[in-house]
């Protein structure tokens, strides 16, 4: 995927990692492009490209590229382990590697292809503090002061766990807002639903800040099998079945880790008229 200039419009890729779905920028050599009145108007599935969340590759002086992430409302992310993987996958082909190095706003992380075509990411150790996460005042994140006892746990963005009898009769249009924008979240938060329906595997459906509802949520699966750990309900390492396909997730000493499949589907260039209308 080459930059070929404004005049020409501007190159992306469509991608997705167990149905999480990216638009993907390489602005690599060049310095970013994307503007949040930009993404937002890709973000619109009917007169954009659509996506969950967008990632723009940049350069990076200590890693082998950084990434920056987008939602689809015009704000950013600080993580997304999915599209992490996703590009992580694109920039190994291209370097003729198997690991690579990178910066994200949560900091330098690591991916690595694996010999079955899978791609895993060290996301980084959870932020379990209620300060890190953020919360806006001082109380317990295993156990909130909210509906359902949720628990709160940050991977370089904040989320709300609660565990459910049965996640597949939540009605996440209604209840993932309410927690979204909660006063005990400063900064919002991903929402997450789960269910433990056999040992070390959770069922999980999500609403994702600044999206709404997604397939999969890398950094989500991170922090559910992070609270179900702490929580007494699974071992450090689960199996996350998600509403876009499985995820697997393992809590080690150096962080957490999130594997699964990645999907590159089509690449494609946005019009000069377009950028020129949206910027």
């Amino acid at each position: 995927m080459m930059d070929t200039g404004a005049e020409s419009g501007l190159p992306f890729m469509k991608m997705h990692g167990a149905g999480n779905d990216f638009v993907v920028i390489d602005s690599r050599g060049r310095g970013p492009v994307m503007t949040a009145g930009l993404a937002q108007a890709l973000g619109d599935r009917n007169r954009g490209v659509g996506f969950d969340q967008l990632a723009e590759i940049t350069d990076a002086a200590d890693a082998d590229f950084g990434l920056v992430f987008w939602n689809s409302d015009g704000t950013q992310a600080g993580a997304c382990g999915n599209a992490t993987r996703c590009v992580s996958e694109y920039v190994m082909q291209g370097l003729g590697v198997d690991r690579v190095a990178l910066l994200t706003a949560r900091g330098a992380l690591f991916a690595e292809r694996l010999a079955d075509g899978r791609v895993s990411v060290n996301m980084g150790q959870p932020q379990l503090d209620w300060q890190d996460i953020p919360l806006a005042r001082a109380v317990d994140p295993l156990h909130l002061p909210l509906p359902g006892d949720p628990v709160a746990v940050g991977m370089g963005n904040p989320h709300c766990i609660r565990f459910v009898p049965d996640a597949e009769a939540v009605d996440l249009a209604a209840l993932g807002p309410k927690h979204e924008h909660d006063p005990l979240f400063p900064a919002r938060t991903n929402v997450e639903f789960a269910t433990l329906v056999a040992p070390c595997t959770l069922r999980l459906r999500v609403w994702e800040r600044g999206t709404g509802i997604t397939l999969a949520c890398g950094s989500g699966a991170c922090a559910t099998v992070v609270a179900a750990h702490l929580r007494g309900l699974t071992g450090r390492k689960a199996t996350i079945r998600m509403d876009g396909g499985v995820l697997e997730v393992d809590w080690r000493d150096d962080g957490v880790w999130l594997t699964g499949p990645v999907a590159r589907v089509f690449d494609g260039v946005l019009s000069p008229a377009y950028l020129a209308a949206h910027r």
